[in-house]
């Protein structure tokens, strides 16, 4: 008996040794699933719609390796992205804006904001030498968008401690090595592996240079086999050969040049997947991003495509994928900065853009907007930052610094409108020309009416700034005679309108202090010199033309300004108001008989939208005269479409150029803007005034309106800004007024 139990004990402990052994062996016999994503710009989005395929096979995946688009959705992928999250974060990004690397209007200081909407080329010119840049875009957007989705793994220094193994290919671009990028900062890495050449501006990390897996190793499997991998995954979405019949232009015959070395190692790299997923993408290029959803429905069917073979693989699995979705951060709490840069800036400076509040809650979208207020000044190239986590869940803020090494710009232009006719813009634009933070520009116009105008302005951010301006404007038009005529004046007897030449030489030293970060409020001196003259009219004490003004006249002058319009030409949302003050205390020259007077002046903007498409802009201004009205040069005057009047003239639909005028006046002006097709406007506009004298004394300004006029127009957003067709029609005249406008305006 007591044999008999020894012997069932015996075969008890067998049993559960050859259970536990046959239990590690089905473990061990679990293959290890690799995942390579090569790089392809935006043909990229078809790696989304093959992961969605191999989520919801409930395939779990060990390892990621990409480059470029590959390494960057790899990346996200590994850090706990589904596909289907992915495909509805892809869906939200203007990716315009992410590779260009366009800020928010609202993050530009006022003086960037000008330069965005004047200049339409702009090119390094330091040494006197037109260089091109390194790059379109410094990748700033595509940072600062990785940095925060990559937030909840912001800790990991080492990439096979993410939730999936990752590492990602880079080339250092001055020995031409292919970099296994798989430890340090992930959002950093991704970055300079997705560095695509001429696109991108090269990312340092440390003391390398790099840019584009891509260009040295497209699809890096062999590196991941290497990591331990028993069956590969392996998503292509290269470019092959195109024929003679497909290569019509240069950057078709560079693209093709470009990937001779990375087609031809396809071949070899494809065998060494287990399963290869080729995605149909040859109607896309690198840069077909606003076709992502095509693109990822056709990642999807290739992947369906090999659906047996996947499958299989999930038949050999015991595991299963990784838990739920990840939460992006919403807020934040910032404990300290500290940032490496330049002694070009000081600490002040760099905190006054950033305005963060230590140990405040913030969001992150203000946490972001901060971010981009330090870049959109231009000053910098990159800021390569990072949070540290403390104990109390706060964040220290770290990061690297990198000024801009141009500091001269070359900026070109073009334009064309009704007053001013045909101009070409040259900007000459220096950084740092006298003092840390000071910036100085001219502005040289030539055509029909050559103009001028230069800014200094030492920028202190949310301190008091200085600034100092200059310039020189002309044209010459018929305008309404009680512009450069006094009422009683016996030359006005039959007279309407006047042809004249005007002149305006202006200069003006200020002092400008910045409330929040679109509020602007200036205040100091200015000298105009202001002559008027018309070789229509015979002055008999004068051999050639006659003369209205020739005066120089000083001021004491205040202007309030706020400005959180998302686009000057188009807003869809936003304020402005920009309220002038001016005291004209003395003048000489041809007004022999000046008494002081001050004119002040305000408009006000508001933009919101009706719908997806459609915005409604509603605008109103007025002005008046305090004291002399001897001075009617400086009054106001009404007509045409312009953005760039200068001294009291506005523009009024429905009549020509300067046809109304008074020393003071109320307009309001409503446009209704439809965006049929991205940057193609259809534009409604109807405008309302009155402008005579002592219009505020009368309270004439409160009767129904004298004037109106009503336009329909198009417009096209260009690289040269917009390009602009209005008809206009008045009822009180009858008559109608085309204005037509190419480019910014200057």
């Amino acid at each position: 008996m007591k044999l008999t139990q020894t012997y069932s004990a015996f075969l008890v402990i067998l049993v559960v040794i050859f259970s536990l052994n046959n239990i590690k062996a089905q473990e061990q016999k679990e293959p290890k699933v690799g995942l390579v994503l090569s790089g392809g710009g935006a043909k990229g989005f078809a790696h989304i719609g093959a992961l969605k395929v191999i989520d919801s096979l409930g395939i779990k995946i060990d390892y990621v390796a990409g480059t470029s688009m590959g390494a960057i959705i790899g990346s996200l992928y590994a850090t706990g992205y589904s596909g289907k999250e992915l495909e509805a974060l892809f869906n939200t990004v203007d990716f315009n804006e992410l590779i260009n690397d366009e800020f928010p209007r609202s993050s530009k200081p006022f003086y960037e904001r000008e330069n965005a909407e004047k200049y339409a080329v702009s090119l390094p010119f330091d040494n006197f030498k037109i260089n091109l840049p390194s790059g379109l875009s410094r990748g700033q957007n595509v940072y600062n968008l990785l940095y925060q989705l990559m937030l909840p793994v912001n800790e990991i220094r080492d990439f096979k401690d993410l939730p999936i193994p990752f590492f990602c290919i880079a080339t250092n671009i001055e020995t031409g090595e292919s970099i296994v990028m798989d430890k340090g900062r992930l959002a950093e890495a991704v970055t300079a592996s997705g560095a695509l050449p001429s696109l991108f501006q090269p990312v340092t990390i440390g003391d390398t240079i790099l840019l584009d897996g891509g260009v040295t190793n497209n699809f890096p499997v062999e590196e991941l086999r290497a990591k331990g991998m028993d069956i590969i995954i392996g998503v292509d979405v290269q470019d092959v050969l195109k024929d003679r019949a497909s290569l019509k232009s240069a950057p078709e015959i560079l693209v093709q040049i470009n990937n001779f070395r990375t087609i031809e190692a396809m071949k070899t790299k494809a065998s060494l997947t287990d399963i290869y997923i080729k995605p149909d993408i040859t109607n896309f290029s690198v840069v077909s991003f606003d076709e992502g959803r095509d693109i990822i429905a056709n990642g999807a069917d290739a992947a369906r495509a090999n659906l047996q073979q996947l499958l299989k693989v999930k038949s050999q699995q015991i595991s299963q994928p990784n838990g739920p979705s990840i939460e992006l951060t919403d807020s934040l709490r910032i404990n300290s900065i500290s940032i490496n840069s330049s002694n070009k800036y000081s600490r002040s400076y760099l905190l006054g853009k950033l305005k963060f509040k230590n140990n405040a809650n913030i969001s992150y979208t203000d946490f972001k907007e901060g971010i981009n207020n330090l870049i959109a000044t231009n000053n910098f190239e990159t800021f390569r930052y990072y949070l540290e986590t403390n104990d109390d869940s706060s964040y220290n803020l770290k990061g690297d610094l990198r000024a801009a090494e141009t500091s001269t710009f070359l900026r070109l232009g073009v334009h064309y409108d009704a007053l001013y006719k045909s101009a070409l813009l040259a900007n000459l634009t220096k950084r740092g020309l006298l003092f840390k933070n000071d910036i100085a520009s001219l502005d040289l116009i030539l055509g029909a009416n050559p103009r001028y105008n230069f800014d200094y302005f030492i920028d202190k951010g949310f301190y008091i700034s200085i600034g100092v301006k200059s310039r020189f404007n002309q044209f010459n038009k018929n305008v309404n005679a009680l512009l450069v005529l006094e009422e009683d004046d016996p030359l006005l007897s039959g007279l309407n309108k006047v042809d004249v030449e005007l002149t305006d030489f202006t200069n003006q030293l200020y002092l400008q202090t910045i409330f929040r970060k679109d509020f602007s409020l200036k205040a100091g001196v200015e000298h105009k010199r202001l002559k008027v003259t018309s070789e229509t009219l015979i002055d008999p004490n004068q051999d050639d033309e006659f003369t209205f003004e020739n005066t120089d006249y000083f001021s004491l002058f205040g202007n309030l300004v706020f400005d959180n319009y998302d686009n000057k030409y188009f807003p869809k949302t936003g304020f402005y108001f920009n309220g002038d003050f001016h005291l004209f205390f003395n003048a000489y020259g041809y007004n022999s008989n000046f008494d002081e007077f001050s004119i002040a002046k305000a408009d006000l903007g508001y933009a919101f939208r009706l719908s997806n498409k459609v915005s409604l802009k509603t605008e109103s201004s007025g002005g008046f005269k305090i004291g002399d009205n001897s001075t009617t040069t400086l009054d106001f005057g009404l007509g045409g479409y312009a953005y760039n009047f200068i001294n009291n003239f506005q523009s009024f639909y429905g009549y020509d150029y300067l046809a109304l005028s008074g020393d003071s006046f109320v307009k309001a002006t409503f446009t209704m803007d439809y965006e049929i097709f991205k940057k193609h406007h259809v534009l409604l506009a109807a405008n309302y005034a009155n402008i005579d004298n002592g219009l505020f004394e009368t309270g004439d300004f409160l009767s129904s309106p004298n004037f109106s006029g009503y336009a329909i127009g198009y417009s096209l957003e260009t690289f040269l800004g917009p390009l602009e067709a209005k008809y206009s029609y008045s009822p009180e005249t009858g008559k109608s007024q085309w204005f037509f406008n190419l480019g910014f305006w200057f």
